[in-house]
């Protein structure tokens, strides 16, 4: 589908690329069905396939669907080198706040279920319980922590030491990802997965079995550490990270479709 222009919203000085959609009217004895949020992965933008696909599923329903793009990714403004966690946290949640009106789906891919996840705790300290259920893909909460520093190697470290950040070769971008020390840091602060994790709301993961950057024993962990919500994790035995193959798309949908109408 052709994406309209988007809307920016200041956030701490820096302009945040936003896309919304509304959903149908509803008479009041109806109520409103959940809206649907995206949250993207690492170096990803809100035009990405999967984002892509949600959009042009969200208008025929009509179901309000809201997607931005985190500073230094996409049409946002700010330099990526520049980002952390809590960031890119900051950033979704006053987009959520500005932009989303009762009960919503929050549909994250990789780094982004993390943002998801951290973005629910966030939400209920402040007695926010509109988050009515996530959808994650492919999930990399902690992956900073979990993930990143444990592969480490010497010169990585080093280049950390000296430089403040390292790169490493992209299988989707020329470019290659940076990570810098300040986001390494900055994850500490935001892990979630040191212990039971409590959402309020059922929980759908998909995980491609064949994922190359992030393990299916990392989802496995994540679905353990959710005890007291109703936890969906769907194995994809042949699917990658990316998860964006025709067949990845209509799982996605399916869940996503599935989990709109738990929240109704």
């Amino acid at each position: 589908m052709t994406a309209t222009a988007p809307m920016f919203l200041d956030v701490g000085g820096t302009s945040i690329a936003v896309r919304q959609s509304q959903g149908a009217a509803v008479r009041p004895s109806q109520g409103a069905a959940p809206g649907v949020v995206w949250l993207g992965g690492y170096k990803s933008d809100m035009l990405g396939t999967k984002a892509e696909t949600l959009a042009g599923w969200a208008a025929k329903e009509p179901r309000a669907f809201l997607r931005h793009d985190y500073s230094g990714h996409g049409e946002s403004g700010g330099a990526f080198a520049d980002g952390t966690i809590s960031k890119w946290l900051a950033e979704s949640l006053a987009v959520f706040r500005r932009f989303t009106q009762g009960k919503q789906i929050l549909v994250g891919s990789s780094m982004g279920a993390w943002i998801a996840l951290r973005m629910v705790q966030e939400l209920r300290k402040a007695g926010d319980a509109s988050v009515t259920g996530l959808v994650l893909l492919a999930p990399a909460p902690d992956f900073t922590a979990e993930l990143v520093e444990p592969a480490l190697t010497e010169a990585q470290k080093q280049d950390l030491l000296e430089k403040g950040f390292f790169a490493e070769p992209s299988d989707y971008s020329a470019e290659p990802y940076i990570y810098t020390r300040a986001l390494i840091d900055d994850g500490r602060k935001n892990l979630v997965m040191g212990g039971p994790i409590d959402t309020h709301c059922p929980v759908h993961i998909l995980q491609g079995l064949a994922d190359a950057d992030v393990p299916s024993s990392h989802a496995l962990k994540l679905a353990a550490l959710l005890p007291a919500d109703d936890v969906t994790l769907s194995l994809i035995p042949d699917g990658d990270h990316r998860l964006s193959r025709p067949q990845d798309l209509d799982l996605l949908l399916r869940a996503v479709g599935d989990m709109v109408q738990r929240g109704m």
